[in-house]
């Protein structure tokens, strides 16, 4: 397909961001059936909770690739290309082949009403039944219980961990989230849960054959900027894997994946290999830049934040700048409370292209008592942060934030529209 036809493409499904989240399966389950329901053409693992989603989803895609499986990976939100969400073999199907299938699944949307994200998940599923995927790892949207992904009829479900987010449409305390993510679980299927134990038993009463991690994870040794050596155990005894994934939070998700794996009956050889060959930008990423480096994580949450502090405290780096921006949907001062004491300074932006980004100049006062440097872009960010010449910084706040520094810091192109899903 011509280029000026994939733009066209994606102005029309960018375009439906603005009818806004509506969440349910009616729809998104005729859009699937409309397309001969592509999702019967493979098996599916679902991956929810509220952080730590997209590195469980992928270390457990590379664990499937290891073992000889043909496996998908669709995750959300994308950093810089839309085709970052589908990915089959390791490797992001091409332009062509995603506006081709997009093409074919637009007329039927519009028939049902799809939102972006419907659309989106349907899209993912024909995506894979016709590329031969024979296990596709699904990373869960918003929730569970009624995320699009919920459509899809999966053999194994996980749930990273339960914390504050998106209250306006899942509640405002973590048993009413544990509740909505615990929709993903299938009564008598196999399930493996992060969850802290004051929620365990929601997803316990699902009727799920139930594996809690911290019931199986019997030994962590953080090696710094080496990842981690986790010890687990597993049917046929103890194992011993090597994550690159940095920090507590990193070595769990790790974890997760593996029991995700050995459930599906995947050799420990391939649990092992897989593990170590994981990789997952945006998060605890280490970009080499003009001389030092700079750290991008996906920490937009208080939960997420308290996670990176301690990761960096465990990788001994002390208060260090920080580019810092954020949706104005978050909880910004929980999240700011959680960053304060790994800032030297902070200079505070927002992301060009989502309407959801906060003002920077209203984020000041959550900072007060740092030395703080207000920026209208990305760009002029990174122009500030050179002028420090530090040989460490971080970047954090927000994925969309994260989706258009990273491309600078690398000297890339990214995509230039509005998005906020």
């Amino acid at each position: 397909m011509r280029v000026q036809a994939w733009q066209a493409e994606l102005e029309w499904l960018f375009a439906r961001q603005r009818f806004g989240v509506h969440p349910g399966l009616g729809r998104v389950r005729a859009l699937l059936a409309r397309l001969g329901d592509p999702q019967r053409a493979f098996r599916t693992v679902l991956v929810g909770g509220t952080n730590g989603k997209g590195s469980t989803a992928a270390t457990l895609a590379a664990m499937l690739r290891a073992g000889g499986v043909r496996a998908g990976l669709f995750t959300s939100p994308h950093l810089t290309r839309f085709t970052e969400r589908f990915v089959v073999g390791g490797q992001e199907l091409p332009e062509g082949v995603v506006a081709a299938a997009l093409a074919r699944v637009r007329p039927e949307a519009e028939v049902v009403g799809a939102s972006f994200f419907e659309i989106v998940t349907a899209l993912g599923a024909l995506l894979f039944a016709e590329a031969g995927v024979q296990v596709a790892v699904m990373e869960v949207g918003l929730g569970g219980r009624l995320d699009s992904t919920n459509a899809l009829d999966p053999e194994l479900s996980v749930v990273t961990n339960v914390a504050l987010d998106h209250t306006e449409f899942l509640g405002d305390t973590l048993e009413a989230i544990a509740g909505e993510k615990a929709g993903i679980l299938r009564a008598g299927r196999p399930a493996v849960v992060g969850v802290a134990p004051q929620v365990q038993a929601i997803f316990a009463a699902r009727g799920a054959d139930l594996w809690a991690l911290d019931d199986h994870l019997t030994g962590t040794e953080l090696r710094g900027w080496q990842g981690a050596q986790v010890t687990l155990r597993g049917p046929a005894g103890p194992l011993t894997l090597h994550t690159p994934l940095l920090g507590l939070h990193g070595a769990r998700n790790a974890t997760l994946a593996a029991l995700a794996a050995l459930r599906l009956g995947l050799p420990a050889e391939a649990v092992t290999r897989g593990a170590a060959a994981a990789q997952w930008p945006g998060r605890l990423e280490a970009i080499p830049w003009q001389g030092g480096r700079v750290l991008l994580d996906g920490a937009h949450n208080p939960d997420g934040a308290l996670a990176l502090a301690a990761a960096l405290r465990e990788l001994g780096v002390g208060p260090l700048p920080l580019v810092f921006g954020a949706a104005g949907d978050k909880d910004i001062s929980g999240v700011a409370a959680a960053l304060r004491s790994c800032a030297s300074e902070v200079i505070l932006t927002r992301a060009a292209l989502s309407p959801r980004a906060a003002d920077p100049q209203a984020l000041a006062p959550l900072f007060a008592g740092l030395p703080v440097t207000v920026t209208d872009s990305p760009a002029a960010a990174l122009d500030a942060l050179a002028a420090r010449q530090a040989p460490l910084a971080l970047v954090c706040g927000s994925l969309y934030l994260l989706g258009e520094v990273r491309p600078l810091l690398l000297g890339e192109t990214a995509e230039a529209r509005e998005r906020w899903q």
